[in-house]
């Protein structure tokens, strides 16, 4: 097969895994978010480890972590995705998908707004006009619905953030995730186990099926993000864009079909202006490619 059909074959599996990743965490709704963070953590931490020591990369770990201008990036982004992890496990365990998929439908856009802000890149006329449309939409739900949506602008800042923590850092995906997860295993591990001294903990006190779903965390953590990464580098980002709005989509239609959330008409209003914002911004960003102009900023995190 081509590059461009592996290469899609692996943003597929990326996407569609972390759209139906609110079914994995409510099987662990019994378990506090916390706890399933740390848990989530560690066993990532474990098994980027085994990874990394596989592929013989302890040394590039190391080295990465030797550069001093890697070392702040390295401490907001651990920060950074520790929040929207924790605050994403939250919110569909207390049953906010459809909110939480707002917040990663606004994430893209978010970024092209960092990526102007803080890059200094440029946007042409029709993606300035998609950010205001989406702003209008956030607007809308906040106004109409009475409910300032903070866990779909959290995780959009959160994760917005993150990626541009990683690319300032520009490191590997397995030797980040090695990094970030390194950072706070000791501290997730300390915490699971005066869990587990006090009593409250989970280990031993749940099913084995639960148990295994906390290791396997790690996994359904960690796949993910490195089948990302193959994929940024076999397809142009710009297919990218547009299948990355597959994971958005599914918790959307988790949240309503399966796990019946409300969805009024504010909601329909609401999400329309970020759809349309959304379509947009994706032709206008094919056209401005294709005119050859300076490439707006990706969130390839």
């Amino acid at each position: 097969m081509s590059n461009n059909v592996i290469g899609t074959i692996y943003a597929l599996a990326a996407f569609i895994s972390w759209g139906l990743l609110p079914l994995y965490w409510k099987l662990l709704q019994q378990v506090p978010s916390s706890e399933i963070l740390a848990h989530r953590v560690f066993w990532s931490f474990v098994l980027v480890s085994a990874l990394l020591l596989l592929k013989g990369q302890w040394a590039a770990l190391k080295q990465t972590l030797s550069v001093k201008k890697n070392r702040i990036p390295l401490l907001l982004s651990t920060m950074l995705i520790s929040v929207n992890w924790f605050l994403y496990i939250w919110a569909v365990n207390a049953n906010h998908i459809v909110e939480a998929s707002m917040g990663y439908y606004i994430n893209p856009l978010f970024s092209v707004f960092l990526g102007v802000v803080v890059l200094r890149e440029r946007l042409n006329f029709w993606q300035l006009v998609s950010l205001v449309i989406a702003a209008g939409g956030v607007l809308m739900i906040t106004v109409e619905y009475g409910k300032f949506p903070w866990i779909a602008l959290t995780l959009a800042l959160t994760f917005g953030l993150y990626g541009l923590a990683k690319k300032i850092m520009a490191v590997d995906a397995l030797i980040g995730l090695g990094l970030e997860t390194a950072c706070v295993a000791p501290m997730c591990l300390a915490y699971i186990v005066f869990r587990q001294f006090q009593g409250v903990g989970s280990l031993g006190t749940v099913s084995l099926t639960i148990t295994l779903l906390l290791v396997f965390s790690g996994v359904v953590t960690a796949f993910p993000l490195l089948w990302f990464a193959q994929a940024a580098k076999k397809i142009p980002l710009s297919r990218v864009g547009f299948i990355q709005y597959v994971s958005p989509t599914l918790m959307l239609l988790l949240g309503v079909i399966i796990f019946k959330e409300p969805f009024t008409k504010v909601h329909l209003i609401s999400f329309g202006c970020i759809w349309c914002a959304l379509v947009l911004y994706s032709f206008s960003h094919t056209a401005f490619l294709n005119n050859r102009q300076p490439k707006r900023f990706n969130n390839a995190s």
